[in-house]
């Protein structure tokens, strides 16, 4: 078994859909499997989808763990060398991932790979490379940015279409060997959604592996269909940012911590505003 694709699933069944009929017509020229995670939808009607694709090993959670405890029960079942986590709301856009594979295969000390990804409207998503967070990036990316072309949090200084070493990628599709997913601890579960990505790519270049944006090739993502930026999620998504710099700040950066700490109250405040004049 060459990959194992890992989706965790919670209240997008129609996208789902579209995502596994994108890897079975485009994953082709290696053995997969792939792993769906439901992590406890209201809506029952995704269990539909289990006699419409028997080949898919389906497991329903009895509660909803978030994305990072729900993708490691996934990873646990996964026979492939490689893992791919992949989110439910994406679509494989072509026959093209045996290269990505092979590109895997020769790389020393590979870590993850993810791929380019765009929206529903062919705008390509920033996200897909990025910068660990630290003092100026994370100011540009909570309040302005200093420059277009500078080395930023999104990685400015790496073209769209390249193929290049970055720190960070997205959690929506991100492919690396399962022994390296299991040396590193899988996804930190203290992170219920957001950020959980971030630390999982620092932590596996903490361990000397060498993470790569694979900018040739690109999936859809229809971003964010089952998110309710409501005052839940912006205590989910600066809580994921506030758990990072605690982790990582604290002890070893305390200054950079302290402003870091103080950008994320402010910003925080600021969007709750939004939803609460």
């Amino acid at each position: 078994m060459k990959v194992s694709v890992i989706i965790v699933h919670y209240q997008v069944k129609d996208l789902l859909r579209n995502c596994l009929r994108s890897v079975d017509r485009y994953f082709q020229g290696f053995q997969y499997e792939i792993i769906v995670v439901d992590n406890h939808s209201p809506n029952p009607e995704w269990k539909e989808l289990v006699e419409e694709f028997p080949q898919v090993y389906f497991i329903a959670l009895d509660q909803n763990f978030g994305f990072s405890k729900a993708n490691n029960l996934g990873v646990q079942e996964a026979q492939g060398e490689y893992v791919y986590i992949l989110n439910p709301d994406t679509e494989i856009e072509g026959p093209y991932f045996k290269e990505v594979l092979d590109f895997a295969d020769e790389q020393k000390t590979v870590g993850a790979i993810g791929l380019r990804m765009h929206n529903a409207r062919n705008e390509f998503l920033p996200e897909s490379k990025r910068s660990v967070p630290a003092l100026v990036n994370s100011f540009e990316k909570l309040f302005t940015k200093f420059s277009d072309n500078a080395k930023s949090y999104y990685r400015n200084d790496v073209g769209e279409t390249d193929i290049a070493e970055v720190e960070v990628m997205t959690g929506a599709n991100l492919l690396m060997k399962k022994s390296v997913y299991q040396e590193v601890g899988g996804f930190d579960e203290r992170y219920f959604m957001y950020g959980e990505d971030i630390d999982l790519c620092y932590t596996i270049l903490q361990h000397g592996y060498r993470n790569f944006y694979y900018g040739k090739y690109a999936i859809l993502h229809h971003k964010g269909e089952s998110t309710v930026r409501d005052k839940v999620y912006l205590e989910r998504f600066f809580g994921a940012m506030e758990i990072f710099i605690d982790k990582y700040y604290r002890k070893q950066k305390p200054f950079q911590f302290v402003l870091m700490k103080i950008g994320l109250k402010v910003k925080h405040f600021m969007e709750a505003r939004k939803i609460n004049p």
